[in-house]
């Protein structure tokens, strides 16, 4: 992308799988000029993530240049650090003690230009007793709690149906970038923006993880149900599921005069949130008797005229058929050389001032290796021939 918010900012991604490309993306997908950056090989793409072809590298590596350079060597540190010097940001996702390694170090970094931010992703920190471990989103998920409190009570632990610490440590990285860039305008200097899976799923714990901080209390698992609102969860209709959201007093009451449960109103056992919650399971028996007898959308269409939270439950074959998602406009056409049009998604904020658009396909290994190393560093041709050859590029 040529035009946006960012444009001014150009940002070297030395980022894979998911959780560094989730940060990447919130800066490409607003003008930011990215350059991917990979290691040469003349074998098919087997990165993890997936290759060029797959649908999930192309939502995720969208709006991007891509070049091929060996950091290990020597000249090929040498062209990372020419990049480095026109650059704004670096985001990366390795392990912490390979910045030092390849001396791709913030030290090292902001030694060539002051003005550099460099972002790091990694699975637990970048200190600490398991700062060298491999970390993934399962692994996170399971060290920050979320699998405890996932899942039907007694079933044992559940990980998330998504990689929930991959994509909020890749969100927490595009903030943290914003922050020093901004800090940056009045300082003068980059610095060093650090976030890991652990870090985002915790945070992502909130009030379970208050709860204990607080009140010393340890959460547990409650399946579909709220942890303390009740009714909120899954109830059955006719032809399905229904998600139905009565908190408070107020909405309760409008759910009972829906369903036609007026005598619930006034039984001790569900006269307050507190009540409600301890007897959940009469509760959601006596809800699911009524439920059952109509069709999702007529009670759909009932709790909405009524005031009460409510929707269906979709999967992904009928998600992006639904007139409100259609409405949001959360899908963007980008053309892919064998494939066509494909659709990816948007972002998930919108800008009066601007709008997120004219989306470009993942880039192949190397595709901008001439436009990136003759147009921005003035390699000659011959030079670029030899670079190849020699295993840098």
């Amino acid at each position: 992308m040529s035009s946006g918010p960012l444009s001014r900012f150009t940002v070297l991604d030395l980022t894979l799988v998911r959780s560094g490309p989730a940060a990447v993306r919130q800066l490409s997908d607003w003008g930011a000029s990215v350059i991917k950056i990979e290691q040469p090989s003349n074998e098919p793409d087997d990165k993890p993530g997936g290759s060029a072809q797959f649908a999930d590298y192309q939502n995720t590596h969208r709006n991007k240049q891509s070049i091929s350079l060996n950091l290990k060597h020597p000249q090929g540190l040498a062209l990372f650090y020419d990049l480095v010097r026109d650059a704004d940001v670096v985001i990366e996702n390795y392990r912490p003690d390979v910045k030092q390694k390849l001396k791709i170090d913030y030290e090292t970094l902001a030694a060539i230009n002051p003005r550099i931010v460099l972002a790091s992703v990694s699975g637990f920190g970048q200190t600490g007793p398991y700062r060298e471990r491999p970390g993934l989103d399962q692994i996170a998920q399971g060290l920050a709690g979320l699998m405890s409190v996932t899942g039907e009570p007694g079933r044992g632990p559940m990980r998330a149906g998504i990689p929930v610490a991959d994509l909020t440590a890749g969100l927490f990285c595009a903030i943290g970038t914003l922050v020093a860039l901004l800090d940056r305008e009045r300082t003068g200097r980059g610095q060093w923006v650090h976030t890991s899976l652990l870090q985002a799923q915790l945070w992502m714990m909130d009030f379970q993880a208050i709860r204990w901080l607080i009140n010393g209390e340890v959460p547990g698992q409650s399946g579909n149900d709220h942890p303390t609102s009740s009714p909120t969860g899954v109830f059955s209709t006719q032809d399905g599921h229904i998600n139905i959201a009565a908190m408070g007093n107020a909405i309760f009451a409008r759910l009972c005069d829906v369903l036609d449960l007026t005598e619930l109103k006034t039984d001790e056992r569900f006269i307050s949130v507190i009540s409600r919650a301890r007897h959940r399971a009469a509760l959601n028996q006596a809800i699911n008797e009524k439920t059952r007898c109509r069709p999702t959308q007529a009670w759909i269409d009932r709790l909405n005229e009524a005031g009460v939270p409510c929707g269906p439950i979709l999967d992904m074959e009928h998600v992006f058929e639904d007139p409100q998602v259609q409405a949001l406009g959360v899908t963007r056409t980008v053309t892919h050389p064998d494939e066509g049009e494909i659709q990816v998604l948007g972002p998930a904020f919108a800008l009066s001032a601007h709008e997120s658009k004219d989306y470009t396909v993942a880039p192949r290994r190397g595709d901008d290796n001439e436009a990136i190393y003759q147009g921005r560093l003035g390699l000659s041709s011959d030079t670029l021939r030899r670079l190849k050859s020699d295993g840098v590029i």
